[in-house]
């Protein structure tokens, strides 16, 4: 089967926010503290609701057949609409089995949305059986299915309240974790024109996401000890040989454990 690990990094919705919160005649960085402030106010956090982030870079790793890649959808250059239709594309192509960290409690939402802004095809993500029957009783949306693994719901038995992040759960396994920067820090560096740092981020969170769901598959009885040696070095080779600092950075700060 193949295998699509995604994730994606947001920033706030500044012209939808202008329009919702009627704040024409801000500038971007004041409509920004007037949202998270509003949003201070009735939740206690500056982590604004779903429909009001605006996706910035989509970041993957894709493992079929004999291949390995990381990379992340587009380019610096490529806006909302372009990044989400990529993503779309690329499902249509591999029929993939997605898997995240997280993706069902915010970035599958966050993806759906905003596609609702633009002409996307997403037909075949969507499906559930209408034109495909294989998609009747497994498809991307269902929570207890595993054409979409959301690591962080499954591993915490669908339970909240033992959810874990990322960062912490890839570290007991020995990998790298977060690596020079977060969700949080986005806007700010997405201001200061960061788009390809941010965009090197999301790679290293794909990696570490991919490297637990190996530590999963073997737990699941899929990979055997062998097997999953042959995986985690077929990763190594591909960032080794990449030449690309982060990716390098990436490897050499993992350990195994």
């Amino acid at each position: 089967m193949n295998v699509f690990v995604f994730d994606i990094e947001t920033i706030p919705d500044i012209d939808g926010c202008r329009r919702i919160y009627d704040l024409h005649g801000l500038s971007d960085d004041d409509v920004a503290r007037a949202v998270f402030q509003l949003r201070r106010q009735k939740a206690g956090t500056d982590f604004l609701r779903h429909h009001l982030h605006r996706v910035v870079a989509i970041s993957a790793v894709l493992r079929t057949g004999d291949q390995f890649k990381v990379w992340s959808l587009g380019s610096a250059e490529s806006d909302e609409q372009d990044l989400l239709q990529r993503f779309f594309s690329g499902i249509e192509r591999y029929t993939p089995r997605l898997v995240s960290w997280n993706g069902s409690g915010f970035d599958l939402p966050v993806i759906h949305y905003r596609c609702l802004l633009y002409p996307i095809n997403a037909a075949h993500y969507w499906e559930n059986g209408q034109n495909d029957t294989s998609f009747r009783y497994n498809n991307y949306l269902s929570r207890f299915h595993e054409r979409h693994t959301d690591l962080m719901d499954v591993l915490a038995a669908h339970q909240p309240r033992a959810s874990a992040p990322l960062d912490e759960i890839a570290g007991l396994c020995g990998f790298p974790g977060k690596m020079g920067m977060s969700g949080a820090k986005v806007w700010d560096a997405y201001q200061q024109g960061q788009i390809e740092e941010i965009r090197n981020y999301c790679e290293t969170d794909v990696l570490n996401t991919y490297l637990v769901f190996l530590n999963f598959e073997r737990s699941r009885g899929n990979l055997d000890q062998v097997q999953y040696r042959s995986e985690c070095e077929r990763v190594r080779d591909s960032l080794k040989s990449s030449e690309l600092p982060h990716l390098m950075e990436f490897e050499a700060a993992w350990h195994d454990v």
